[in-house]
């Protein structure tokens, strides 16, 4: 699966601040953690706030906070935030023969394992699965 770059952002932001429930995180931060336009950023984060997955907290000491529930918010549901959702393979057509009729009902099994997958791997999941690999890596 190839994510585009906002929805990379959407993910790395969503996880910062999940990481972090207590914390408020300016944009700057997450930008320069990830190394990602402050720009583009800056638009994730809006249409973050707009989905209700994170809160913009205005004035000094503000940025912004995980707003939705980390074990119901599924990667699904940010990848589809950016990416809508994931295209239906057509139905075959009589012509086709019977390998174009078998790879297609493979690739459809892929896809449905993909988004059964995404819907079942909440954001708290994968904060923790960050956390063992900081651990892992010596980094805290």
């Amino acid at each position: 699966m190839r994510l585009q770059k906002a929805t990379l952002c959407g993910l790395y932001a969503v996880l910062e601040l999940a990481s972090h429930p207590q914390a408020q995180i300016s944009a700057g931060e997450i930008a320069a953690k990830y190394d990602v336009s402050l720009n583009h950023l800056a638009k994730v984060l809006r249409d973050l706030v707009r989905a209700g997955l994170i809160e913009s907290v205005r004035g000094p000491g503000g940025g912004y906070h995980f707003a939705g529930n980390p074990r119901r918010v599924t990667l699904l549901d940010v990848i589809e935030l950016f990416e809508g959702p994931a295209p239906r393979r057509e139905d075959s057509r009589p012509d086709e023969s019977a390998e174009e009729r078998a790879l297609r009902r493979v690739l459809a099994d892929i896809d449905d394992m993909e988004t059964a997958t995404l819907r079942s791997a909440s954001i708290t999941s994968l904060v923790r699965i960050v956390e063992a690999e900081r651990k892992k890596s010596g980094g805290g």
